[in-house]
Parts: structure tokens; C-alpha cells; sequence
């Protein structure tokens, strides 16, 4: 309870003060109304309502420096809170020293407030300065982002809002075409009193006119002793460190090409190939760009930035993402992509409409069907995609949202 009042009253205390520094603030309002057909234990039929805002701010630091902060806040009922507090039973049990999912329940619903960004950067002709809670992305993959380790992607959750970390990082500009970061991550254990598990690395991206861009990156991760106060970080830590070496390309042609792949290797677990998780795909437009064609393949090693466990949410090593894109107008467009997962045949088709209702509102209508063989043969070959992954009690046949989003 007090980490909650805490937290509000820096909330308060930051908004308060922007009155007296000029801070610019903006936004977005998001109105969810979810509905699923479960699999499994879950309900044959479930629905729920959200109600979700993200307020960013920022206030200028003399001539060379710049304040930021974004706070997230939410309120649901039924389905979503269901699953927030099944998630935070199971933390209570497996790991107590751990709490991810504070909230305030009342009669009808239950509330939360995060802190998703504060963080400063200093502005130099050559040099930047990052540091505080702020994103660090990585590669230049679109669905499954091997190199972003610090937060991969999921393509089965498109609106999954990127986490920060606590640290800092430096960003020097010896040319105009070339970049290089220098950067430093708090441990993954935030319990950590003597600072095992802090993450330092280097990137560097090169530009080539236009059209091509590369990327060189690599980190380690310090050696991980034991957990403290119950907290623990199963597989992601290591007694000898871990190595992380990484390479993105992008090229923009007659057609936009894009190959990441990061190598993840720690010597306790004697990584192989199991260690490299690698994406590859292309993206092209038709009828003046009325119709997006976008297709990435990803293989996933098992121990690798995108395995589940290891900081990723697959179990299988490859699949693919195939996706179009048709613009009907300047106010509406629709999306149909399919996930697929070749070692178990399974599939997740992905529909999602956006229609601009006036300036600073959208509504989006999105669906998910998964699939797969025992779907439609009742023979137990349950895949990962498909409607009741392989050692999970809970599942959905079907899902859908219809959210509207005001901007401002």
C-alpha cells in the first residue's frame, strides 16, 4: 500500500510541477471492450472492458537538455482483471519476492498506475547523454525483433507497449552517417544489493546514403550469484556471464529487405546453435502503396533472445509472419496477417480494421482465430498457436476487441 501512495505522489508531485515548468503534455485515451470464446479451463465465454491511458511529458532543461516521462494508467473489469489476478496468485506462490501486477480493486473493477518512462537526455554537437527509465531498441526487424533483447517483440500482441530499463546510455555522432551507443542496464534482479547481473554493451549503426543501413551490437551481462529476497530470474541469468553478439541490415530498394540475428552464449550451459535467433524478411508496396505486402521468417533457438524463458515467448524454432496491409482511404485500412509455426502445423490468422472517426480518434476492430491439427481432428496434436497451447490449462477459440483511442 505505501509503494502505491508513494508512487502517486510522485506521479502528482511531477504533474504538478510541470505547471511551473512548462512542460508539453500528450496522450492517448484507449476504450477496450474484449470478448473470447475459451479452450481448456478457461470460460466457454468471457468478456471484459478497459479503460487505458498513456500521458507522456516533457519539459525542456535549458538549451541542452530535455526532460521526459510517460505514466500509464488503467481500470478493467471482468476477463482482463481476471487474468491480471491469476497472474499475480501465481507470482504470490512461485516467487514472493516479486509483485508485477499492483492494483487497487474496488466494487466493479480494479486500478493500477506505472511508471513507464523518466529519464533525462543532454544534447552535445558529437555526444548525448540517456539515463534514468528509458526505451533501448535494437535491430531493425518488424515482427520479431531478435536483437531487441531487452524487450522482443511479439506479433500476437501488436499493441504490447515497449518496457524501459533503468540505466543510461551515450550517444556520439563522429559523422553524419555514423552512430555509436554505448549503454548500461540496473540488474535484472532488482533486489540485487552488490549489483550482479548489470548489462553493459555497445552498438553501432552505419548508414549508406539512403538506402542501407548496418548495425553491429554486442553486451555482456555480468555473472549472476544468488537471488536475494526470494526473487529469482530462472535461465536468464548465469554464474559466468553471458555474451550477446548481434547484426542488422536494412535495405530499401525496389523492395525493403531486413536480416537480424543475434547470438546469445553462456558458458555455464554450454550454448551451440541453440543460441542464435535469427529473422529475415521483406516488405512491398502496390497501387502507389494502397496495399503493404509484408512476409519475415524467424528461426529460434531454443536458449536464445526470443525463446520462451530466455526473455522471448516461443518454444518452437520456426515460423513465419505473412501480412497485408489494404489502405481504403485516407481515413481506413484494414490488416490481415498469419503466423505460422512449421514444427507443430499450427497457425494464428490476425485481423484488425482502423477507420480515423475525426482527427485524434481511431477505432481499430481486431481478431484472433487460432488453429491448428487438433483442432480439426480432435487427435491431440495440440500446437503452439493453436487454441490450447501444449501444457497450458487455458486457451481461446476466439478473440476480438473493439477499442477506440483518442489522442491528444
Amino acid at each position: 500500500m505505501k509503494k502505491r501512495i508513494t508512487l502517486f505522489i510522485l506521479v502528482f508531485f511531477i504533474i504538478c510541477s510541470g505547471l511551473f515548468a512548462q512542460m508539453t503534455f500528450s496522450g492517448i485515451l484507449d476504450s477496450t471492450l474484449s470478448l473470447q470464446a475459451g479452450a481448456g479451463s478457461s470460460p466457454e465465454f468471457s468478456h471484459g472492458l478497459e479503460e487505458y491511458a498513456n500521458i507522456r511529458f516533457q519539459s525542456k532543461l535549458r538549451d541542452r537538455g530535455t526532460f521526459f516521462g510517460a505514466v500509464n494508467f488503467f481500470a478493467i473489469a471482468g476477463d482482463p482483471a481476471a487474468n491480471i489476478k491469476q497472474i499475480a496468485e501465481f507470482y504470490a506462490l512461485t516467487d514472493p519476492g516479486l509483485n508485477p501486477t499492483s492494483f487497487v480493486s474496488g466494487q466493479n473493477y480494479i486500478a493500477g498506475i506505472e511508471l513507464e518512462r523518466l529519464y533525462f537526455r543532454l544534447n552535445g554537437e558529437i555526444v548525448s547523454v540517456d539515463g534514468g527509465l528509458f526505451r533501448l531498441p535494437f535491430g531493425f526487424s518488424q515482427v520479431w525483433g531478435p536483437s531487441d533483447f531487452l524487450n522482443p517483440k511479439n506479433p500476437l500482441k501488436p499493441d504490447a507497449r515497449p518496457r524501459g530499463i533503468l540505466g543510461a546510455s551515450v550517444y556520439a555522432y563522429p559523422v553524419d552517417s555514423l552512430k555509436i551507443l554505448g549503454f548500461f542496464a540496473t540488474p535484472r534482479n532488482p533486489f540485487s544489493r552488490e549489483g550482479d547481473g548489470r548489462l553493459a554493451g555497445i552498438c553501432v549503426d552505419q548508414h549508406y546514403w539512403d538506402s542501407a543501413s548496418l548495425q553491429f551490437l554486442y553486451s555482456y551481462e555480468m555473472p549472476q550469484s544468488e537471488p536475494h529476497l526470494g526473487f529469482t530470474v530462472p535461465k536468464l541469468s548465469s554464474n559466468k556471464g553471458i555474451h550477446r553478439a548481434g547484426i542488422s541490415v536494412k535495405a530499401d530498394v525496389e523492395i525493403s529487405i531486413v536480416m537480424d540475428a543475434l547470438y546469445t552464449y553462456n558458458h555455464e550451459a554450454k550454448t551451440k546453435w541453440d543460441g542464435l535467433s535469427f529473422s529475415t524478411g521483406l516488405d512491398y508496396s502496390f497501387f502507389g502503396g494502397d496495399l503493404i505486402v509484408l512476409a519475415e521468417y524467424l528461426y529460434n533457438g531454443s536458449s536464445s533472445s526470443t525463446a520462451l524463458g530466455f526473455g522471448g515467448s516461443f518454444s518452437n524454432e520456426h515460423y513465419l509472419y505473412t501480412g497485408l496491409t489494404w489502405r481504403f482511404n485516407d481515413f481506413a485500412n484494414m490488416s490481415f496477417a498469419l503466423i505460422s509455426c512449421f514444427d507443430d502445423i499450427s497457425f494464428t490468422p490476425l485481423i484488425i480494421l482502423n477507420h480515423d472517426i475525426f482527427q485524434g480518434a481511431t477505432l481499430t476492430v481486431s481478431a484472433q482465430v487460432p488453429l491448428d491439427r487438433d483442432l480439426f481432428s480432435g487427435d491431440g496434436n495440440r500446437g503452439e498457436l493453436g487454441p490450447l497451447p501444449p501444457g497450458s490449462p487455458f486457451g481461446y477459440y476466439f478473440n476480438c476487441s473493439i477499442k477506440l483511442r483518442l489522442r491528444f
